[in-house]
């Protein structure tokens, strides 16, 4: 006991480890499962890169823990097994600290999006490396100061600025989050930027706890051995917990495999909008194939059956974009919030340089909408559209009346027509008088008894006279 406990290689230590590695195999797990599901990930995503270095984070701090705390009985004299590059750089600004400044991301772009109504002036590509910026600063103050011992702890005096260190971080991702707190979200952001603000910061409680524990009572077996499995366990449960919270998309969560994020096909859906992924019109007349190519697309079955030609031609993305913009001009001004969602949706699957379907535009128009000082503005798809309705005028249309879907449009139409005149029909059916006998009825079997009836009355009626 008392080797291990200053050596490592402890029951409790192996135990440790081995929860470790179950949870890190369930976070990959959890991670990929939904993209191999749906299969549409956009990798140039800024959200995508975001998730790919939450897993990093998480990866290097569990595995920084295993390297710097005793809980295998190996030689530290080696370079790759130096204390400062696995407790000072590993699970500090790469660990921990990517995993809380990709929170802060998401924070300040829904900051950004919903209050400020614009997209971040910088890409997220930048954004990050400026919030880690001032952990690497204290990693490099640690690293030349030399503060471990050949155990890799440190006294009590550097407890307080490991502390701030992290502290600071929090106080940031509070600060964000609160600036937010009046947004009336769909999809619960802000709770989930509450409950990250919340694991984290008993997560860094119970480390503070755990380090003291560990680094001052070195001469406390027990103690050490007890704070070193309490340390890898909590942050392998942090690192599951953290993971899980999201604040994307209900379309496809790369966090998170809520059932709910998984229910709608589309994002009108998700949010609510009247008529969205549906066909309640009813073909009262026939569809006037004359028109413009703007009131025809106003039809949903003719934008279903032209969307469907478009997709076969690997050119469906103008019309879908169409039809999304569409739906954004059906939500009325006065809910901005929906109109930031959709539009923010609209952007980042259509309009951004490497999109899943980015739309031929522009570099101008693409730019005004990226540059736009209002997402929820009522214009701001406005030359967006003009550009793509003429595309489509002049690549699409004319192979599409030449084509089978038009054929099968007509015709459905025509039927649907046809069913419409046929339930508009008045039948009557009111009695009239009719001077047929009873004897002439070629179905008297039906009248035998109305027949004899009648005959009797009549020779009642000669009698009295």
């Amino acid at each position: 006991m008392a080797s291990c406990a200053i050596r490592g290689g402890c029951p409790s230590d192996y135990l440790a480890v081995a929860f470790s590695v179950l949870s890190i195999t369930l976070l990959f797990a959890r991670a990929s499962f939904p993209f191999l599901v749906h299969r549409d990930a956009n990798a140039k995503s800024s959200g995508f890169w975001l998730v790919i270095i939450q897993i990093i984070g998480s990866f290097n701090l569990l595995l920084s823990l295993v390297m710097s705390v005793n809980y295998f009985t190996w030689n530290k004299q080696r370079m790759w097994q130096s204390c400062y590059i696995w407790a000072v750089w590993v699970e500090g600004p790469f660990g921990f600290g990517l995993l809380l400044s990709c929170r802060i991301v998401q924070a300040f772009k829904l900051y950004h999006v919903f209050v400020k109504r614009r997209f971040l002036p910088v890409r997220s590509r930048v954004l990050l490396p400026l919030i880690i910026l001032p952990w690497i600063g204290g990693a490099a103050f640690i690293h030349i100061s030399k503060p471990l011992n050949h155990h890799c702890h440190m006294s009590s005096q550097w407890v307080v600025p490991i502390v701030c260190i992290h502290g600071f971080y929090i106080a940031v991702l509070i600060g964000v989050t609160m600036a937010v707190r009046h947004i009336e979200f769909k999809f619960h952001e802000f709770k989930d930027l509450l409950r990250g603000i919340i694991v984290s910061s008993i997560a860094v409680g119970l480390w503070i706890a755990a380090y003291i524990l560990n680094d001052v009572h070195e001469d406390i077996l027990w103690v050490q051995v007890a704070s070193r499995f309490f340390l890898l366990v909590t942050a392998s449960i942090m690192v599951l917990l953290f993971f899980s919270i999201s604040v994307s998309q209900p379309l496809l969560s790369q966090i998170s495999l809520r059932r709910r994020d998984l229910e709608f096909p589309t994002m009108g859906q998700a949010l609510g909008i009247p008529g969205s992924g549906s066909i309640n019109q009813k073909a009262t007349i026939s569809t006037d194939l004359s028109q413009p190519l703007e009131k025809l697309l106003a039809d949903k079955r003719f934008l279903l059956s032209f969307m469907a030609f478009a997709d076969s031609c690997l050119a469906g993305e103008s019309i879908h974009f169409y039809d999304e913009v569409s739906e954004l001009s059906n939500i009325p001004v006065t809910d901005p919030v929906t109109r930031v969602y959709m539009a923010r949706h609209i952007i980042e699957k259509y309009i951004d340089s490497g999109a899943e379907m980015e739309v031929n535009i522009s570099h101008k128009t693409r730019q005004e909408i990226l540059n736009t000082l209002d997402i929820a503005h009522t214009d701001l798809f406005n030359h967006a559209t003009n550009e793509i309705i003429h595309l489509m005028k002049t690549n699409l249309v004319n192979d599409y009346w030449s084509s089978v879907y038009s054929v099968r449009f007509k015709e459905e139409t025509l039927r649907q027509h046809d069913s419409y005149k046929l339930e508009q029909m008045v039948w009557d059916f009111s009695p009239r008088l009719s001077s047929v006998q009873c004897s002439d009825d070629p179905f008297q079997q039906d009248y035998i008894n109305r027949c004899s009836s009648a005959r009797k009355s009549n020779v009642l009626d000669m009698d009295s006279r």
